[in-house]
């Protein structure tokens, strides 16, 4: 069989199973039994399938997700990030677009605790979307900068997507999980610095809280108490990456002991938060290791099938430089992402990214933190970007969907500017590499 007849088959087979509704999981389960059966020897074939299923979890480097998820869910289902972003909140007081900026600030700040993009646009949404419509904030600067730093949760660590990107495509967790953090700072700076800068030229946008002029009390308290231990979980956490003091596996770990300390100091846990914190971990890590074990077979099945090879072969005749190849690439992500999840383009695209990678040497860590941006980028994209769609569920209901696309699309274009910043200059992802 030609490989492109090969790609044809299975990709048109996985794409009507998902349009009829099936998870994207189950549909790549189902394309991984037909193809098993038809390119790696029948019976046999879904034999092998079956041990190729737990070699791709039986992995120590996997350890990180769970870790990295309870982490996150224990500082949300105890109210420790609630309680950080109030601090914010106080800090900044009777300045154009206050609430904007608590969103920017308190969104980052969650994001380098949680690891989760969903659950941090949701948080910031349903805490200060009614605020800053109540009083007259414009669509743009009340929705926009909580969707642009819904995504940074994907880059800074904890991310749980960026182990399981570095896992499935060869990269070192920790150089990917470190590679992050300054791309994410700054898509967070751009993002203020946009949100400041039209807000003192039309400041209509996001009118002045002049019930916060003089709040009562220190604004430093709740500051110095509710935001600095946590930060310092986080720094303690990138830290001990960074200097080569622990492994991924470690400073997840330590990250979980901190934030159950911190969540005990605060006398804000019960069994019931925790129980409740290990359940959804449960159900996220679960999810995790049936997309790794979904990914990583039809990556086999590829090869078998003389798919891989023969789009490389393509490829190569195209005579494309490395530049062009890594564009060409993060373009195909980009549209991609207007129509499917994040976990649906690593399956889709890896298999045929990483070999191309590999052939023409273009850096991993680079090229994964470049991924990482182009997901990002596309949780805003319409018609179907993640984000967008968990704003408008957190929305006053006359919110209309197109409201949200033109909140978004501001923000889309300073994320795509950082992207090409990174692209032009690759060593931007390693000026935290010390150790590693």
């Amino acid at each position: 069989m030609e490989w492109y007849i090969a790609i044809g088959f299975l990709f048109s087979t996985l794409f009507i199973l998902m349009l009829s509704g099936l998870p994207v999981v189950f549909a790549f389960f189902c394309v991984n039994v037909l193809g098993a059966f038809v390119f790696l020897g029948g019976e046999f074939g879904l034999i092998q399938m079956a041990r190729n299923s737990a070699e791709a979890i039986n992995s120590f480097s996997l350890v990180p997700v769970p870790l990295f998820i309870l982490m996150g869910e224990l500082l949300f289902h105890t109210g420790l990030a609630q309680r950080t972003i109030s601090a914010i909140e106080r800090l900044i007081s009777a300045v154009p677009g206050r609430l904007s900026i608590v969103s920017v600030l308190g969104g980052t700040a969650f994001a380098t605790l949680s690891g989760s993009s969903i659950a941090n646009t949701a948080m910031m949404g349903s805490s200060l979307l009614p605020e800053m419509t109540r009083k007259g904030y414009h669509p743009t600067m009340a929705m926009g900068p909580i969707l642009a730093v819904g995504g940074i949760a994907i880059l800074i660590p904890p991310s749980a997507l960026a182990v399981t990107l570095a896992s499935l495509g060869g990269i070192s967790i920790s150089k990917l999980l470190i590679a992050g953090v300054v791309p994410g700072i700054m898509i967070g700076v751009v993002t203020l610095l946009y949100v400041i800068v039209r807000c003192a030229m039309n400041p209509s946008l996001a009118p002045c809280d002049h019930d916060l002029k003089n709040p009562k009390g220190s604004k430093w308290t709740p500051f110095l108490k509710d935001v600095v231990p946590l930060f310092i979980i986080f720094f303690a956490v990138v830290g001990s990456l960074v200097f080569g003091l622990a492994s991924p596996t470690e400073s997840a770990a330590f990250g979980v002991v901190a934030a159950l300390v911190a969540a005990f100091l605060y006398k804000s846990i019960n069994i019931n938060k925790i129980f409740v914190a290990l359940t959804e971990t449960a159900k996220l890590s679960a999810s995790i290791l049936f997309i790794l074990v979904a990914s990583t077979t039809f990556s086999q099945i590829l090869s078998f099938s003389g798919a891989t090879t023969g789009l490389l072969e393509a490829v190569s005749n195209l005579q494309l430089t490395s530049i062009h190849l890594v564009i060409l690439m993060l373009l195909t992500l980009l549209v991609l992402g207007c129509f499917v999840d994040q976990i649906s383009m690593i399956m889709l695209t890896l298999p045929f990214f990483i070999p191309l990678v590999h052939t023409t040497g273009i850096d991993l860590v680079w090229f994964g933190v470049l991924v990482l941006i182009a997901m990002e980028i596309s949780l805003l994209t319409p018609p179907f970007g993640l984000l967008l769609l968990v704003m408008q569920g957190v929305a006053p209901g006359s919110t209309k969907l197109t409201q949200v696309y033109a909140a978004a699309l501001p923000f889309v274009g300073l994320q795509i500017t950082v992207l090409i910043v990174v692209l032009t200059f690759p060593n931007i992802v390693s000026i935290l590499q010390v150790s590693n």
